[in-house]
């Protein structure tokens, strides 16, 4: 029997760092925690908003050990694990199970763009096969403006009908809502998240179950309340908070939101290895982290 779909808002985590850019566990841990806080439902470490291209395979098995060794349920955690490679994809899924996490958010093998959905079907089938356990559960991450290549609704229909337990979501970062129609059309099982709060109510009146948003790190309490009036959790005017919320991700978008919301993130808690981005990424200046400050204003509610 399929298990509830998953539904809520997700945060892909920012990873900080210290002056020499190695990996700052005490503040990913810390702000972990405060997006908790915030009543978010899950975190996704090593999403693209956590430079995860940019880490090692130890070091993210490390960072979601000290989440988990640190108190937090991973139950709430959903790694990310694609890489070209099958063998490292292994590893961290494998971590990812045997951690006890409520899924992984698995990217396509990126680098040859022309791959079919078979090529990319037997990809997946092989990776199940080796994992050969009933706890894998995968979100499929389309993001195929910065991948080159993604999961299509008949490739992601195909991989859910085939393993309904293991193909449970699909992050679509696509920007295109008709793709995310198309997906949920295709796969009826799976729960689909929108890769952006901009499509957080629009994706909710379309049979979305909520969406997986990088401005959750710096605006969790406001995204998470439109999914509760979205979803009849709460009471309110949903079309102006749902603009609040619109406006706020619309200011970050303009700045690169990597190095926007490290750099917010330096200045509302007073400590420098906030701004800290690993190259080719560049850190954002401080005068343009304090104009975006100015920018949101009190809508900036960062502890």
């Amino acid at each position: 029997m399929l298990e509830k779909k998953m539904t809520g808002v997700m945060a892909p985590i920012l990873t900080p760092f210290n002056s020499d850019l190695s990996f700052a566990a005490d503040l990913y841990i810390s702000h972990a925690k405060w997006l908790l806080e915030q009543e978010l439902h899950f975190l996704s470490p090593f999403g693209t908003t956590g430079e995860a291209l940019s880490m090692t395979v130890p070091e993210r098995l490390a960072a979601v050990d000290a989440l988990i060794d640190s108190g937090i349920d991973p139950a709430v955690l959903m790694p990310g694990t694609g890489l070209c490679n099958l063998e490292d994809t292994l590893t961290l899924c494998r971590h990812a199970v045997e951690r006890g996490c409520r899924a992984v958010m698995t990217l396509p093998p990126f680098f040859y763009k022309n791959a079919s959905d078979d090529g990319l079907y037997a990809y997946f089938t092989r990776l199940v096969e080796m994992i050969n356990s009933p706890q894998l559960k995968i979100c499929m991450y389309h993001i195929p403006p910065l991948a080159g290549i993604g999961f299509t609704p008949e490739l992601a229909g195909r991989l859910a009908s085939d393993y309904p337990e293991i193909f449970i979501a699909y992050k679509d970062s696509s920007g295109d809502f008709n793709n995310t129609k198309a997906v949920i059309a295709a796969a009826p099982s799976v729960a689909v998240f929108p890769g952006s709060e901009l499509f957080l109510k629009k994706g909710l009146e379309h049979g979305g179950m909520g969406c997986i948003s990088a401005t959750c790190n710096i605006n969790p309490a406001a995204i998470r309340y439109v999914y509760d009036v979205g979803t009849g959790m709460k009471t309110d005017d949903l079309e102006t908070i749902n603009d609040d919320m619109v406006r706020f991700r619309k200011i970050v978008e303009k700045c690169g939101p990597i190095p926007a919301m490290k750099g917010l993130l330096a200045i509302k808690r007073g400590d420098s290895r906030w701004r800290n981005v690993r190259p080719p990424i560049l850190p954002v200046s401080v005068a343009k982290a304090d104009k975006l400050l100015q920018d949101l204003g009190d809508t900036l509610k960062v502890g």
